[in-house]
Order: C-alpha cells, then sequence, then structure tokens
C-alpha cells in the first residue's frame, strides 16, 4: 500500500515522514506535500491508497482538497484518509466524515496512535478490495465481456464438439436463447479483396462487423468473428419446419440488404456464403463448412453477392494443358528479362486456363499449374521462391488466399515482374563482380600484355560478351581502359625519376621504341621530357 503526507509544518512533516517505520509495516511512504494545492499535483502523477491530511494549511486547507478530489473523482471507497486536526470542531469532523475519510485525529497525535489509524484503513482498503472482487468487479467484469464470451460460444459451437444438451445449456448461460427444437442455417460473410487494402483493411472488417450487428439481430441472428474478423452468422428459425423455406428466403433477403448497406458505407463489396439448408443444432460445424465453400466460389460467380452452396457430386478438378511453344516463350522471356514477351505468353497461359472454369476447385487447379510454372522457372536457376517472390511468396504456397480473377491476374503479373526485375538484378551483380575481376588483373599484373582475349580466357568467358559488358559497365572500350591506365602509370614512374626503359617494361611494353611512340601519340611529348 502506497502512503501519501499532506502537512505544512516542516518539522511534524519530517517526522510523520521519517520517524515512524512505515516500510516495515508494508506501507511505502511516496511522497509529501505542503499544502492541498501541491497535493492535487501529486496525485496526478503518485495515485496513493492511503493518505494523511493536515486541516489548517495555507493556499488550500484539508477540507477543500477533500472537496477537489471528490470533483476529480479521485475520492472512492478504494482510498482511504485519515485527517489531523488542531481543533477538536465538531463541524470539520462532520465534514470529513461526510467525505468518506476513515479516521478523524485530533493533535498533538502520537506516532503510535498515528500508525495505528493508517494501519486500520489499509485493513479498511483490504476488506473492500476483497469484497469488490467477490461481487461488484466479477458482475460488472462478466457483463462486460458478455458479447465476447458469446463470440467464443458460437464458434466454439462451430467446432462441432458439443452436443445438443451442452449447447443449450451453455447458450442459456450467455443469454443466447435457443430451443431444442430450433433449426438454424449459417452464412460466412467477407469483404470482397481490395487492391489497396491498407492499414484501413481491420477498420472496415470491424465496420462489417457492427454494421452485421445493427442490421441483423438477436434473436433471429447471432454474430460470431473469428480471428481474421471475418464473419460467422446464425440463423435461428423457431418456426415449424414447413415454413423453414420462407424463413431461409428472409435470410436471404437480410443478406442481400447488409451487402447493399456496406457497398453504400464502405464504397467496396463483401460475398456471402450460404449453407444448403437449415439443420439442427448439432450441425452448425457442418452448416459452417457449407457457407465458407459456397463463399469460395465468388472466384468463378463474382462479388457482391449471396451463394448459396451447392453439391459437386464428387467431381474433381480436370487436369490442364497448355501449348508447349506458350511455356517456353514465358521462360524465354523471364530468363532473358523481357518483361513484354513474359506478360504476352502469361495473358495466353492463363487466359486458356480459366476459359472454361466452372467451381473454385478448377480455379485453383489453374492457380497451381501456372504457380508450378513459376517455381520451376526460379528453382532452375538455384534461387529460392522467398528469395526472388518476398512476400508475394505466400500464394504460392497458399492458394487459397487468393478469391478473385482479377486479385490472381494481378499477382501473376507481379510475380512476372518480380522475376525479370530479379533476373536483372542477378545479371547486374554478375557483371558487377566480372568486370571487378578484369580490374583487379589490370592492376596486378600491369607489367604483362594484357589484350581482351587473354583476360577473357583467363576467365573462362567469351570475348565479345566481354567487350560489350566491360564498355556496358565503365563507359569505355577495354583496348581504351587498358591503354589510359598503363599510359597514366608510365608517366607517373617517369615523373617519379624512373629510366624510359623501366617505365615500359613496368607497363608491359617490351620494345621501348614502341613505347616511346605509343607514348608520344597518347601525351604528345617523349618519355625523356616527362622525367623529374
Amino acid at each position: 500500500m502506497n502512503l501519501m503526507i499532506v502537512e505544512d509544518e516542516p518539522r511534524l512533516r519530517q517526522a510523520l515522514a521519517y520517524n515512524i517505520m512505515w516500510e516495515s509495516h508494508g506501507i511505502d511512504m511516496i511522497g509529501t506535500a505542503v499544502n492541498g494545492l501541491e497535493a492535487l499535483k501529486l496525485m496526478e502523477r503518485k495515485k496513493p491508497d492511503l493518505m494523511l491530511i493536515d486541516v489548517q494549511m495555507p493556499g488550500m486547507d484539508g477540507l477543500e482538497l477533500l472537496r477537489e478530489l471528490q470533483e476529480r473523482g479521485f475520492l472512492n471507497r478504494l482510498l482511504k484518509i485519515i485527517i489531523l486536526s488542531g481543533h477538536d470542531n465538531f463541524e470539520f469532523a462532520q465534514t470529513a466524515l461526510k467525505h468518506g475519510v476513515s479516521r478523524y485525529l485530533l493533535k498533538p497525535a502520537g506516532e503510535a496512535e498515528i500508525l495505528e489509524a493508517v494501519l486500520e484503513a489499509r485493513r479498511q482498503l483490504q476488506l473492500d478490495l476483497e469484497q469488490w472482487r467477490r461481487q461488484a468487479a466479477l458482475e460488472k467484469q462478466w457483463l462486460s465481456n458478455l458479447t465476447h464470451l458469446q463470440n467464443l460460444f458460437l464458434l466454439q459451437w462451430a467446432g462441432g464438439k458439443m452436443g445438443r444438451e451442452e449447447i443449450l445449456a451453455k447458450s442459456k448461460e450467455l443469454h443466447v436463447p435457443l430451443r431444442q427444437e430450433d433449426r438454424i442455417a449459417v452464412a460466412a460473410v467477407e469483404l470482397d479483396p481490395f487492391p489497396d487494402d491498407g492499414e484501413n483493411a481491420e477498420i472496415q472488417k470491424f465496420t462489417l462487423q457492427l454494421l452485421a450487428k445493427e442490421l441483423l439481430t438477436p434473436p433471429t441472428w447471432w454474430i460470431a468473428a473469428n480471428s481474421d474478423m471475418n464473419l460467422m452468422m446464425v440463423y435461428v428459425i423457431s418456426s415449424p419446419e414447413a415454413e423453414a423455406s420462407e424463413a431461409l428466403l428472409r435470410m436471404n433477403a437480410d443478406l442481400s440488404q447488409l451487402l447493399s448497406r456496406i457497398k453504400e458505407m464502405l464504397h467496396r463489396t463483401a460475398s456471402a456464403g450460404l449453407s444448403a439448408g437449415a439443420g439442427p443444432l448439432e450441425r452448425l460445424d457442418s452448416l459452417y463448412r457449407q457457407a465458407c465453400r459456397a463463399l469460395q466460389e465468388r472466384v468463378v460467380y463474382g462479388h457482391d453477392l449471396v451463394i448459396p452452396y451447392r453439391e459437386t457430386g464428387g467431381e474433381s478438378a480436370r487436369p490442364f494443358t497448355i501449348p508447349p511453344n506458350l511455356e517456353n516463350e514465358l521462360e524465354i522471356g523471364m530468363e532473358t528479362a523481357d518483361e513484354a514477351k513474359a506478360m504476352a505468353a502469361l495473358q495466353g497461359i492463363w487466359g486458356g486456363l480459366v476459359l472454361d472454369v466452372e467451381s473454385s476447385d478448377d480455379f485453383h487447379e489453374a492457380v497451381l499449374f501456372v504457380h508450378g510454372l513459376f517455381t520451376r522457372m526460379i528453382h532452375k536457376r538455384g534461387w529460392t521462391i522467398k528469395q526472388v517472390l518476398g512476400d508475394e511468396a505466400k500464394y504460392i504456397q497458399n492458394v487459397s488466399l487468393l478469391s478473385t480473377q482479377t486479385q490472381t491476374q494481378a499477382l501473376l503479373t507481379r510475380i512476372v515482374q518480380r522475376i525479370v526485375a530479379y533476373v536483372r538484378e542477378q545479371r547486374k551483380a554478375n557483371s558487377h563482380q566480372v568486370v571487378k575481376e578484369v580490374l583487379r588483373l589490370l592492376n596486378e599484373e600491369m607489367d604483362h600484355e594484357l589484350t581482351l582475349h587473354t583476360v577473357a580466357d583467363r576467365m573462362y568467358i567469351n570475348s565479345s560478351y566481354l567487350s560489350r559488358l566491360f564498355k556496358q559497365e565503365m563507359g569505355v572500350a577495354f583496348s581504351d581502359y587498358v591503354l589510359e591506365r598503363k599510359m597514366a602509370r608510365a608517366k607517373t614512374l617517369l615523373q617519379e625519376g624512373s629510366k624510359v626503359y623501366d617505365a615500359a617494361r613496368s607497363v608491359g611494353y617490351r620494345d621501348v621504341s614502341y613505347f616511346t611512340k605509343v607514348f608520344r601519340k597518347y601525351w604528345g611529348v617523349n618519355p625523356g621530357e616527362c622525367k623529374g
């Protein structure tokens, strides 16, 4: 427990603060104040549990401080106050007790009496805390968390691990009125993918949740949000089974209105998947799976729709084939960093694959097929998916993240662009390394005759490729660069006092007369004229 002392008399304040062994009694003395004004400032930062307050103080006395504490919301049963007064004044005492003061002590109270009064106030506070914990706190906390608890119940119910009796018992406890004969239908609702979700995605999902709960209310509708903030919506049908079809029509109308309102409010669309029909309470898990499966079909049917579940009859996704020339063109376009060629091949491949797509299974199979082409090309060059595609790699690893044809086509375009950019980066890095190695050779072996062909042979690369690469990186032809370096080195040696013969050999010339001729042509003077 923390104690604050408010006393204007310096000697008494010091005695109260430091003569009484507060710490040995489990009390931390966290601050002292000379009047009410200073005490108010300390209250904001220190938040004491116990206060020892003098009545008569300059600036703001003890009773004024009590009134101010009450106005500011500090006074409650979790703050205990002991008043010290030099006057046996009934009115003072009455006012103090009115403000919830625990004890009214008259000066000069002894240290033992003051200590006992503070310890008694602490005992009262501990009792109040315990009572608060047992009663009001738990009840308020439970009520404030009721919506969260209902959400958890609905998600657990959808997990399929509760029988009918447990469902009914738990629903009663959480004020979700269900009857044994009730039937349920289920919808799965999500915002449709949007190109620039960014930081607004979570806010928009939360808005969808709030709007759904505003429009579709208990006891007919119960709404839960999963960890991704997507909605599972349980529709309770209390009418006889013969009237269930009408209830399902109303359910469809409710959802259509919700999607319309979302479009108006957020300027983007949402879609809903519906279970095939209604079922008993214990079938929520299978009905929810149907609703989620139906929602996946928006990749085929589009956005802003309420999509009912339909049986596929056990059909499997069809195999895919593409013209070999298109696959070759895609690979060549990416390997040569020809983005236009790669994009044209991709459009031909994707257009052929999705032409006859009839279900989300067919769609995802087509996506996997194209992803396989990309993966093979990347691995063939010794790279990794993550290395080349970065944050786009998650779509290669989990095609279920793709929910529309537009979103998928945009992704495939970005993947081609990423691969082409990576090829260019690797080429640039490799080119830089090759040129760097050439420059090292020139620097270390300047006293040798170095030609483009001899350097290319030593590095096991084509001389024409090296010539083009060197000029691209350095801005000058290989032979011109070598001549420039040799002549600059020879001039420096001559100026430092070297003989013409030695300077010539140092830069790879064995014939001094030929060196002299080249030097004169490059610098306009004979080598001997440069000697220092």
